[in-house]
């Protein structure tokens, strides 16, 4: 048995098939792991989420931003040329079902190497411990499951931009989505700067992880997507960027946990 990680696929379900060939996928004993972003931009979305609902036993993942554009469309009836054939699909009730039961945050251990791997889409930040992590997951997890209409109606906007445990209502959920959905930079604080995306700083701020790696062990490890721009370089070993801009002509990644071996497909 093996554990795959793949980063953000956006609808590329040709390189997400030649990636399962080269990694040699058995759905039968091996685990998928999404980091998030599986649809919007690419022009397979529809595909790839019916690969999902057709192996649910040995697939998973956590929720992206554009995982969350999604929910949103089909829960408000709105429409998006990048992602017509899914919102006209006679399965896309599947879709909603399979994509609201995913969290935000998972933890995965690896008991023959004693490693722990940690996945969010966008990453953790440092203001945050582990269980913090697990119980905000949760927290989202449980209004998708209670009030998803209205929250998918609140949960956009860039503020508050940095996080406060007195948070509460949307406020709270908006700020927790967009620390595991959006986050690239935060400044000493912890505050987000979410309208910068390119691989260079900002004076005051410095790419999440930077800050987060002080608090990881050697047996700690951090997995994510969302920054293609970086091109999934950290520089830093326990921290792993997975998403390489497959949707926009570059490569789709993988990892595999036991081993942290890198596999890698060019766009087709």
């Amino acid at each position: 048995m093996a554990h795959y990680v793949v980063g953000d696929v956006q609808g590329c379900f040709k390189e997400l098939e030649a990636l399962l060939k080269k990694i040699k996928f058995n759905q039968e004993i091996d685990q998928l792991i999404f980091a998030g972003d599986l649809v919007n931009r690419g022009k397979d979305s529809h595909k790839v989420l019916e690969f999902c609902i057709n192996n649910k036993k040995s697939v998973t993942g956590v929720l992206g931003n554009h995982d969350f554009y999604l929910l949103y469309l089909i829960e408000h009836q709105k429409k998006d040329k990048s992602l017509k054939k899914v919102l006209e699909s006679k399965n896309i009730k599947d879709y909603q079902a399979w994509l609201k039961k995913l969290p935000l945050f998972i933890e995965i251990k690896i008991k023959e190497s004693n490693q722990t791997f940690w996945i969010s889409h966008a990453g953790l930040p440092f203001i945050w411990n582990i269980n913090d992590a697990k119980k905000f997951s949760k927290e989202v997890q449980q209004a998708l499951k209670n009030d998803s209409f209205k929250l998918l109606k609140n949960i956009w906007g860039d503020t508050p931009k940095k996080w406060n445990n007195n948070l509460k209502g949307y406020k709270r959920l908006r700020t927790i989505i967009n620390y595991f959905t959006r986050m690239r930079y935060l400044g000493k604080d912890g505050s987000l700067k979410l309208d910068l995306k390119s691989k260079n700083a900002k004076k005051g701020y410095i790419h999440w992880f930077k800050q987060t790696k002080k608090y990881l062990n050697e047996k700690q490890n951090i997995i994510f997507g969302h920054w293609a721009s970086i091109n999934g370089n950290t520089n830093i070993d326990n921290i792993i960027g997975l998403d390489t801009g497959c949707v926009w002509g570059n490569k789709l990644t993988a990892i595999r946990l036991e081993d942290k071996k890198i596999f890698q497909i060019k766009k087709q």
